[in-house]
């Protein structure tokens, strides 16, 4: 049995090495690469991916696997975990056809550039084929997963969030748009204000600067770290020891990489903070797409949207940010947390922020359900902005292209980013209940990041996120601590 363990391990270290080879070519394409170069290292990408694929449903690692889990009681719990998530990855891979597998990877890699392009030229034909192609290929693919599942969309969610459903989701958005939709009428009511600027160009190298400066101030260690820029921000990790984060630099829309940066460092610090005994495993990562959004969505927002949190930085913005000179913090707080109905989900506040994510998730239910055609998808889009929003789109810029995630193969996502924000509140009440946040100064700043690293980080994969959750809150996802906290905001801000 020591044999089988050791070959295992073998095993698993040369999955990694393919997993980190994935990665890196995955951050090349969506940074370095040059345009005429993005075809070649696509299909570069897509023959490691099949190369992973083809160890997990190799038949000796299958019957080693299988011969380890009936023993797995007399091991230690991290290898009885890693077993189980290895066991499940191979039931999904082994269902669907090698050549599928291997096509669908080289396509989601070269359409990443193309949207790209798409998005620069503003053509959604473009990416039309291409994406109704994704769409397919995850219909399928989630035919062949199917269990139980009521859905083909609750099959597709599983990879994101587990135990996840369309029902669940379904009642969420729900209680979130009964709270959410008549709080935005009644701010909409007031008016808004202007702030000029929020709009006054900021030279890139300026913003480049401090972005830099407050990753690191947060936490994140550039000796494992890099920032760069990209087209829409991201986060990669190859390891706890080599996380890499962009953010997007907009001259006239300063603000904008100031908060994705904060966003990315969330999860840049979830990754860096993951246990060192788990740097060998494939737990060594992040759980589910909901909890470290959870870790993003309260960094950039509950305390990078606070006051407590610039009235220790707004100095040193305003010393880089010529356009600030004039502006009280008051005023610049008031400005971060303005609400005001806009096309891109990125810049929206956090008040608005859940209806463009619910305006995803029905579209992509619909694709998946076949009731929508790619073809209809901008018509569709527009019309739910308008129904959602109230704002009318006339370019596919600022509408349909404006996310990478459906042309990059990422169907069943976008759900994380509202339960990230439900998760958030929901961890920062209890945080509260051990720390004392009536400042957040570098100390408090770095209490918190402890915190989150004891209750939630090191524990990488060996934990689901409904355990965590339980075990720090006492209670399942409770939407009531965010609906709370966005009235008690913004009824302080606007009433």
């Amino acid at each position: 049995m020591k044999d089988k363990i050791q070959t295992f391990k073998a095993y698993i270290k040369e999955k990694k090495y393919l997993l980190a080879t994935i990665e890196v070519l995955q951050w090349e394409l969506e940074t370095l690469a040059p345009r005429q170069g993005q075809e070649y290292l696509s299909e570069v990408l897509a023959y490691v991916s099949t190369k992973d694929y083809e160890l997990s449903t190799s038949e000796v690692f299958q019957t080693l696997v299988k011969e380890l889990l009936q023993e797995k009681s007399s091991f230690d719990l991290l290898l009885q975990k890693e077993l189980e998530e290895v066991a499940e990855e191979i039931e999904k891979m082994k269902k669907i056809p090698a050549d599928e597998y291997r096509d669908y990877a080289e396509l989601c890699a070269k359409n990443q550039g193309i949207w790209e392009e798409a998005k620069q030229k503003n053509d959604f034909s473009f990416v039309e084929e291409n994406l109704a192609k994704i769409f397919d290929y995850n219909r399928k693919f989630a035919n062949y997963l199917r269990k139980e599942e009521k859905t083909l969309y609750d099959v597709l969610l599983r990879d994101y969030e587990k135990g996840m459903t369309c029902e669940k989701l379904d009642v969420f958005f729900t209680s979130l748009k009964a709270e959410i939709v008549p709080l935005l009428h009644d701010i909409q009511k007031k008016g808004k204000k202007h702030f000029s600027f929020l709009s006054s160009p900021v030279p890139k190298e300026v913003q480049k600067q401090f972005c830099s400066f407050l990753a690191e101030y947060l936490g994140f260690d550039f000796e494992r770290g890099i920032l760069a820029e990209s087209e829409h921000p991201f986060t990669l990790n190859i390891n706890k020891n080599d996380v890499r984060i962009t953010t997007k630099y907009i001259e006239n829309l300063p603000f904008s990489s100031i908060f994705s940066t904060i966003h990315e460092t969330g999860h840049a610090i979830y990754e860096q903070q993951i246990g060192e005994k788990l740097l060998p495993t494939l737990l060594g990562s992040g759980g589910s797409m909901g909890l470290h959004e959870s870790q993003s969505r309260f960094w950039e927002n509950m305390i990078g949207r606070s006051l407590k949190f610039w009235k220790e930085l707004y100095p040193a913005l305003q010393k880089k940010f010529s356009n600030l000179q004039n502006v009280s913090l008051e005023e610049f707080y008031e400005a971060m947390n303005q609400v005001e109905t806009s096309f891109i989900r990125t810049e929206a506040d956090e008040l608005t922020y859940c209806l463009h994510i619910m305006l995803r998730y029905e579209l992509e239910k619909s694709l998946i359900e076949g009731k929508l055609s790619v073809k209809d998808l901008p018509k569709a889009w527009n019309e739910k902005m308008r129904e959602y929003l109230g704002v009318e789109v006339s370019d596919n810029r600022q509408g349909v292209l404006q996310d990478v995630h459906w042309f990059a193969g990422l169907i069943g996502y976008f759900p994380s980013y509202a339960l990230g924000n439900a998760y958030a509140a929901q961890l920062f009440h209890s945080m509260k209940q051990d720390l004392d946040l009536t400042e957040y100064s570098p100390e408090t700043i770095q209490k918190i990041r402890l915190w989150l690293g004891k209750n939630i980080h090191q524990y990488g994969k060996c934990k689901t996120t409904t355990e965590l959750i339980r075990e720090i809150t006492g209670e399942d996802l409770n939407p009531s601590y965010y609906i709370q906290y966005l009235k008690e905001k913004y009824k302080a801000l606007y009433f």
